[in-house]
């Protein structure tokens, strides 16, 4: 394992606040009616770790990253953020989390700087200081100079790039990230695998579900195979595989 950060820093312009919390999720399910969403997955991530949840579509990694992100109740089992009950209503736990499961709410009106500058706002940062932070936040996803446009005026690709500034951008030491790679290209993925290297060795615990290989090798510490036991009389329970700590596919 790769040595990490273990002291509190103060949250900077990318929105990393120090080390993270450990999560453990404990057997959690998620069943509506004769469907099942998610079968029985335990994890437990460390801070300054990043794991990757693979698996097909419809096996459930969205699901068990809204129910890590307190977005929704599990049918069975438990996930603990530290050692406080996942729930997007508790305030300590909106303090921690960033998460990017789907889109967020923008507003037609609003450029992209005014986006991060109310995020700014709302968590009471420095106003002086505040133009500096937005305008390095949108350079690091490589949009600095879409700083005065508005969301609709975006392409597919920036417009995924502005989405990722949103969330990198709120203070946070867990990031949960549902395909971020979407709509990037290469040179762009390998950007966004840095950037979410660099949170995750400064202490954060971070979760992603991915499907890209590129980005899977170069930030994930151990990935988690939904589905691994399909056809298996254990079911489709999740089984994780450690990663090495410098992948041949780290930009």
């Amino acid at each position: 394992m790769k040595p990490r950060a273990t002291a509190d820093q103060t949250a900077d312009q990318s929105g990393s606040t120090g080390v993270g919390p450990r999560v453990t999720v404990d057997e959690v399910s998620k069943v509506v009616g004769d469907v099942t969403l998610l079968a029985p997955v335990s994890l437990v991530v460390e801070p300054g770790q990043c794991v990757v949840v693979r698996g097909r579509n419809g096996i459930g990694k969205t699901t068990l990253l809204k129910i890590i992100a307190g977005l929704l109740e599990p049918t069975t089992g438990s996930v603990l953020i530290g050692d406080r009950r996942a729930d997007e209503r508790d305030q300590a736990i909106r303090g921690r989390v960033a998460a990017l499961l789907g889109a967020p709410a923008a507003y037609r009106d609003l450029t992209l700087a005014d986006h991060l500058t109310l995020i700014d706002a709302t968590w009471g940062r420095d106003a002086q200081s505040c133009e500096e932070r937005v305008d390095a936040a949108l350079h690091q996803v490589g949009i600095g100079d879409l700083g005065g446009r508005f969301p609709h005026e975006l392409s597919s690709g920036q417009g995924q790039l502005f989405r990722l500034a949103l969330t990198l951008f709120r203070p946070a030491d867990l990031l949960i990230l549902d395909e971020p790679e979407q709509r990037l290209d290469t040179q762009k993925r390998r950007a966004l695998a840095a950037i979410l290297s660099e949170r995750r060795d400064a202490g954060a615990t971070l979760l992603v579900a991915s499907h890209d290989p590129l980005l899977t090798d170069a930030i994930a510490d151990e990935v988690l195979d939904l589905g691994w036991g399909e056809g298996n009389p254990e079911g489709a329970e999740g089984h994780a595989d450690e990663v090495d700590d410098d992948p041949a596919g780290s930009p």
